[in-house]
């Protein structure tokens, strides 16, 4: 079985911050991980590697720094990875990068199932996976928490609902964007973690011209839709201080919080 795994680098969150005047993220000095759900597509790659055989390719868009996220992958037991890297792919919209991403997978060729994460932190769309099934035109299930069986030419797998899941069997090849709940991802083997950072045959990167796209189908050019300006939401605390006696003040408070209905 051949399948491609799509991750994206992306900040830990748990740092990020606004430039109040630019409005842009301050990427100076916040650690860069690979996507949280993105590690458990990679899992799921891993395992179904070890029960049906075949090779994992590995696919992300970014810069050049992207390459510690790919050698991360390669490190967790991806066998191939490719980082499409070009100054023409930077500003792209969901709908831009997956046409880059579906453009490579195209130029891979032959392939048995695609997996990625449910969505990217930084951006919380969960639109990449669908659009690339889209552009390829393969079925695809969302939400996958359970992959149950592999067949001749069908996969079945659980998609997590708000109230329980559906159990679904689509043809293959398909797309499956997972959730948490599939798996528990493995650490990097660190011997494996250490070749991949020395790796020159099994990490390729792709430019725009290697995927045989113009300037103006892929990043911002290519985007369908445009961020006009980003800002954190100022909140301001209001307060007010009561006075008199305590009795009176405790009435007070107690009248308020009732007309608030707060209790």
């Amino acid at each position: 079985m051949n399948i491609i795994v799509m991750i994206k680098q992306v900040p830990d969150t748990a740092d990020v911050k606004l430039d109040p005047k630019t409005g842009n993220l301050i990427r100076e000095g916040i650690e860069s991980i690979i996507n949280p759900d993105d590690r458990h597509a990679i899992e799921a790659a891993v395992s179904l590697k070890a029960a049906s055989g075949g090779k994992i390719t590995a696919i992300s868009m970014g810069p050049p720094q992207t390459i510690d996220a790919i050698s991360e992958a390669m490190g967790m037991g991806v066998d191939n990875a490719i980082l499409l890297t070009d100054m023409a792919f930077s500003g792209a919209d969901t709908w831009a990068t997956s046409f880059t991403l579906g453009k490579a997978i195209e130029k891979i060729g032959k392939y048995d199932l695609v997996i990625c994460g449910r969505q990217a932190i930084d951006g919380d769309t969960a639109q990449i996976g669908p659009q690339v099934a889209d552009y390829l035109d393969i079925p695809q299930v969302s939400y996958v928490c359970e992959i149950e069986e592999i067949r001749e030419q069908t996969i079945v797998v659980k998609r997590r609902l708000e109230d329980g899941f559906e159990r679904i069997e689509c043809n293959l090849p398909a797309m499956l964007t997972v959730i948490g709940e599939l798996n528990t991802p493995r650490y990097a083997h660190m011997a494996r973690l250490i070749d991949a950072c020395n790796d020159k045959v099994h990490i390729k990167e792709w430019s725009s011209a290697d995927l045989g796209v113009q300037a103006n189908e892929v990043g911002l050019e290519g985007s369908l839709t445009h961020v006009v300006k980003t800002f954190a939401p100022k909140f301001q605390r209001q307060g007010e201080t009561l006075e008199g006696k305590p009795k009176e003040m405790v009435s007070d408070l107690i009248g308020r919080l009732k007309e608030n209905r707060l209790i």
